[in-house]
């Protein structure tokens, strides 16, 4: 858990890990260069209870401080934690147990339950999708859209991020490039149904304050993983249609474009955005396996009917169409 200037939350979730029903764990705390109590509430649970252990990062970021963790952690399974987050009782021995009993599933999540500081309708909104979603195959599918399994949510196994990485510093959200970058190794995900985790929402969150987590971050960091899946799984390789003409789509594709991708055209809904030149009626797209689809639709509800309308024209997820 690397924790900066968390006083007001820090002693709530640190006791919620301390009263796990499995008890049998380190927890490694990492203060990041903390000016408020914090470190005082974190030295003083540590002359109570011998299972933690405080360290400190210089390096200002959670990235850094994640990864001082991390290279201290003893276990075959590291879970991740933030300072301001509730676990409930049995998160670490559902977890745990789902990992002794699939060994073929090298990362467990859970659902949470959202609880916002601030009005973020949203937020809401993501974390009530990214609960539905539980297999692999589920997870990966929704991979180009959002991320899919929340950070502090995470037990994974130490040989994976040791062979692949841990958290990258850059101008990118770290959690969904290292999700990206490990899905894209083969590493094998999985979610439990069980509600395991209270995440909470603040103005202060590091998702509202910066720029690393803008929309623009992710659509840049995702275009270079977007890039690689799309060159071994499209036939018609370098070339895709994009779902979507509006002016912030298509400012949007530059990533991808500037990687290498040809765009034959786009496809609408909208009449005034449909022309001679590069824009055609959702209603006149051709049969499958002319061409491969990429849905750069950011609303929610509309990248759902995007999704079941081209199913129910036969085109296959994953192999036709990606939804991005």
């Amino acid at each position: 858990m690397p924790f900066y200037n968390a006083e007001n939350t820090l002693q709530r979730s640190i006791n919620s890990i301390l009263n796990q029903s499995f008890i049998d764990f380190e927890l490694i705390l990492v203060n990041n260069n903390s000016t408020d109590g914090s470190n005082k509430i974190a030295e003083n649970l540590t002359k109570k209870d011998s299972r933690i252990k405080l360290l400190s990062e210089q390096n200002q970021g959670v990235v850094f401080a994640s990864q001082k963790g991390f290279e201290n952690a003893k276990a075959e399974f590291v879970a991740r934690a933030d300072a301001d987050d509730v676990w409930h009782p049995d998160k670490l021995i559902l977890q745990y147990n789902y990992h002794v009993n699939n060994p073929d599933i090298d990362v467990v999540s859970c659902c949470v339950n959202f609880v916002g500081d601030v009005k973020n309708d949203g937020m809401l909104t993501y974390v009530n999708e990214t609960n539905q979603y539980l297999t692999h195959n589920e997870i990966v599918l929704k991979r180009f859209s959002e991320l899919q399994v929340i950070n502090p949510t995470l037990m994974f196994k130490k040989e994976v991020a040791l062979k692949y990485g841990f958290y990258r510093e850059g101008d990118f959200p770290e959690d969904y490039e290292l999700f990206l970058r490990w899905v894209e190794k083969g590493v094998i995900f999985h979610k439990l149904p069980e509600t395991l985790l209270d995440w909470y929402d603040s103005e202060t969150r590091l998702t509202r304050t910066d720029k690393r987590y803008s929309f623009e971050a992710f659509y840049k960091v995702k275009s270079s993983y977007l890039y690689r899946y799309l060159k071994e799984i499209n036939p018609f390789f370098p070339n895709i249609v994009v779902w979507g003409a509006g002016k912030r789509t298509k400012k949007r594709t530059k990533y991808i474009k500037n990687l290498g991708i040809n765009i034959d055209y786009f496809i609408d809904v909208d009449k005034n955005k449909i022309n001679a030149k590069d824009v055609i009626s959702y209603k006149d797209i051709p049969e499958k396996g002319q061409m491969f689809i990429v849905s750069f639709v950011n609303n929610r509800g509309m990248r759902t009917e995007i999704r079941d309308y081209l199913l129910s024209k036969d085109y296959v997820e994953d192999k036709d169409f990606i939804i991005a």
